[in-house]
């Protein structure tokens, strides 16, 4: 083999090597996502609709951070309801949610809340903590306006791009559902 096509083929497989590292080193980071908790402040708290909706959003934002590569770490509702010491605890205690997220092998750890003063509108809020050092560094809110599915899908896909412009910029929102006439 002549000194050009040598140096072309460990051309070619340089850049196959380093796009193989960076796919995995973007793949690698791990995210918990705890169960949300409701903050209802209506009239009406916690009708079943609203703990319907709750529950809902952290299975929707796995699967939306999942599509842009991140690594979801599951947590189980009993660990995470051990470490919690009320309503909020995690959500205030940064450094709990952090060692819990450690004990689960997670890079960082969202703690999330859906904040209901209305029945017009409610706020889909995230803590984003990295775990090796208990940082808060994302602090997130996402207004949706009505209890629909759709906007509830369209509310999570907004916290996504939040959560992915914090981490690895990866994340691409689906585009809009158009109506047909």
């Amino acid at each position: 083999m002549n000194i050009k096509k040598r140096l072309f083929w460990n051309k070619i497989y340089s850049l196959i090597i380093l796009s193989c590292i960076s796919f995995n080193l973007s793949a690698e980071t791990k995210i918990a996502i705890l169960e949300f908790e409701l903050k209802d402040m209506t009239l009406a708290p916690r009708i079943p609709s609203e703990i319907k909706r709750t529950a809902s959003i952290k299975p929707l934002l796995e699967r939306e951070l999942k599509s842009a590569n991140y690594t979801i770490i599951e947590i189980d509702p009993e660990s995470q309801k051990l470490a919690n010491s009320g309503v909020g605890y995690l959500f205030d205690h940064h450094d709990v949610a952090a060692k819990l997220g450690k004990q689960f092998g997670a890079d960082y750890i969202l703690v999330g809340r859906l904040h209901k003063p209305s029945f017009l509108f409610s706020y889909f809020m995230g803590h984003l903590v990295r775990v090796s050092d208990a940082k808060l560094i994302g602090n997130y809110i996402s207004e949706a306006k009505g209890p629909n599915i759709k906007l509830t899908i369209k509310t999570v896909e907004s916290l996504t791009v939040k959560i992915d412009k914090t981490l690895d910029h990866q994340y691409t929102p689906p585009p809009p559902i158009k109506n047909k006439p």
